[in-house]
C-alpha cells in the first residue's frame, strides 16, 4: 500500500513537470495570434533570391599613354601697351571707358587740334611760296617763248585757288580731305606751269626745309587723334575730358586677351623631357572644375641660377577672356608619349591580398582577372599581356569601374549608365 502511494506521487510530479515544460517551452507566445501553415514554413526555409548588384563599366582600349609632370605657372600676355600722348593739348573727347573691348584702329581719344591745323596751314603756305619762287626763277630762265607775265599768271591762279580752299576749310565749308585735294591741285599747277628739271621736282617733293615743316606739322596734327594700335581691352584710364596734357602723358593701357601665355617653371632635371609643340593642360584656382588646353610654344634656353628652374612658355586660346594676366595656374605638361598600349581606367584596378586585379563582365556575372600593370598616369594604367586565359584583359572587354569594391567572383551584376 505504501509502495502504491509513492508510485502515485512520482507520476503526479512527472505530469506537473510536463505541464510546466509545455507552458514555458513548447507553447507559442500568447502575443502571437498567427499560426504557420506547412506551406509558409517551407517558404521560410528557402533562401531569398540574390539581387544583381548595380555597376558601371567601360571598355579596355588600345591607345596612347601620356606621362606628364605638373608645374606652377603664371598667366601673362605678350600684347600689352601703355598708350601715351605724343603731343600736348587739351582732351577734347574721351571715347572709351574702363574694361571696354575695342578693335584695331578705333578712335579712343581726341585732343584739341586747332593749333596744329594752323601750324600745318602755315607750313603749307611757306612751302608754296618757296616753290613759287623756285619755279618762277627756273621758268623764266628756261622758258621757250613764254613770257614772264604768263608764268606769273599761272602761279597766281594756283595760289588764289589754294588761299580760297584754306579759308573755306577754316570756316568749316569744306572737309580736311577736300582741302588736301585743293592743296595738291595747286602744287601740280605750279609744277605744270613749265618744263621742270629733275632738281626742281626734287625740291618740290621734300628736300627743302619748307617741305620738312609741312610733314612735321601734318604728323603732329595726326597725333591729336589716339587710335587703338591693336584689338584688345582698355583699362587703367588716367585722363578726363577737358584736361590739359603735356606731351608723353600716360593715357590708359590696352591689353589683348584673345591669346594668353602661361609661364611655367620646370626643374632643371626635368627640362630635357619638355618639347615644343606638345600639349598641356591648365587649371586655374578661379575655375577649379575647368580644364584649359594649351600647347608648349617654347622652352627657355636659360636656367635660373637661384632655383635651378627653366621657363616653359605655353600658348592658351582665351576667346571668352576668362583667363586674366597674373592668374596662377597648375600646368600639366606632357613629357612622354607611349603609343599602342592596352589601357583601362585607374578606377578599374583593385588590389587584393597584394595582387592587382580587374573585374570584367561575362554573361551578367562579375569575373575577376589578375593583371600585370605596366606604365601608368593619373587616369589610365597599361595592362600587360598574359599567357593565362584566366588572367589579363582583352581589347574591347567591359571592365567595371564603379560598384566593384566589395564584389565577389561570379556575383550577379547589372550595368547602369
Amino acid at each position: 500500500m505504501l509502495f502504491s502511494k509513492k508510485l502515485l506521487t512520482v507520476v503526479l510530479v512527472v505530469i506537473l513537470i510536463g505541464l510546466v515544460l509545455y507552458v514555458f517551452v513548447f507553447r507559442r507566445s500568447p502575443d502571437s495570434d498567427e499560426r504557420t501553415t506547412p506551406g509558409e514554413a517551407a517558404e521560410e526555409k528557402e533562401a531569398p533570391a540574390e539581387a544583381p548588384i548595380p555597376i558601371k563599366v567601360t571598355e579596355a582600349v588600345v591607345g596612347d599613354l601620356t606621362i606628364t609632370l605638373k608645374s606652377p605657372g603664371e598667366a601673362v600676355t605678350d600684347r600689352r601697351v601703355t598708350v601715351k600722348s605724343e603731343v600736348s593739348g587739351i582732351v577734347k573727347s574721351l571715347l572709351t571707358r574702363e574694361s571696354q573691348p575695342v578693335r584695331k584702329g578705333d578712335m579712343l581719344l581726341e585732343l584739341d587740334d586747332k593749333e596744329y591745323k594752323l601750324d600745318l596751314e602755315s607750313a603749307e603756305a611757306d612751302r608754296l611760296q618757296n616753290l613759287s619762287e623756285l619755279l618762277l626763277e627756273k621758268q623764266f630762265s628756261e622758258s621757250e617763248g613764254e613770257s614772264l607775265p604768263a608764268v606769273q599768271e599761272k602761279m597766281y591762279r594756283a595760289e588764289v585757288e589754294y588761299e580760297r580752299a584754306r579759308i573755306s576749310y577754316r570756316e568749316g565749308k569744306i572737309s580736311e580731305e577736300e582741302f588736301q585735294e585743293a592743296y595738291k591741285r595747286c602744287e601740280m599747277a605750279l609744277i605744270e606751269s613749265g618744263e621742270m628739271k629733275e632738281e626742281i621736282m626734287a625740291a618740290a617733293k621734300g628736300l627743302s626745309q619748307s617741305e620738312i615743316r609741312v610733314k612735321k606739322a601734318r604728323m603732329d596734327l595726326e597725333k591729336t587723334k589716339i587710335t587703338a594700335p591693336f584689338s584688345g581691352v582698355v583699362f587703367g584710364i588716367k585722363v578726363s575730358p577737358s584736361e590739359h596734357l603735356p606731351a608723353n602723358s600716360e593715357l590708359f593701357s590696352l591689353v589683348n586677351l584673345d591669346r594668353i601665355q602661361v609661364h611655367a617653371k620646370v626643374l632643371e632635371s626635368e627640362v630635357g623631357k619638355i618639347k615644343a609643340g606638345r600639349n598641356a593642360s591648365l587649371r586655374f584656382s578661379s575655375y577649379p572644375d575647368q580644364v584649359f588646353r594649351g600647347r608648349v610654344a617654347a622652352v627657355s634656353p636659360v636656367i635660373n641660377p637661384e632655383d635651378r628652374s627653366c621657363n616653359v612658355i605655353v600658348d592658351v586660346d582665351n576667346p571668352r577672356h576668362e583667363i586674366k594676366p597674373g592668374m596662377h595656374a597648375e600646368v600639366e605638361l606632357v613629357t612622354e608619349i607611349h603609343q599602342n598600349k592596352l589601357l583601362v581606367p585607374q578606377d578599374a584596378v583593385l588590389t587584393r591580398e597584394g595582387r592587382k586585379l580587374v573585374f570584367v563582365v561575362e554573361e551578367g556575372l562579375a569575373k575577376w582577372r589578375y593583371v600585370q600593370v605596366g606604365l601608368e598616369n593619373e587616369d589610365f594604367a597599361e595592362i600587360l599581356p598574359s599567357e593565362r586565359a584566366t588572367e589579363g584583359v582583352r581589347e574591347g572587354e567591359a571592365v567595371i569601374i564603379d560598384g566593384h569594391f566589395t564584389l565577389a567572383h561570379d556575383a550577379k551584376v547589372r550595368i547602369v549608365e
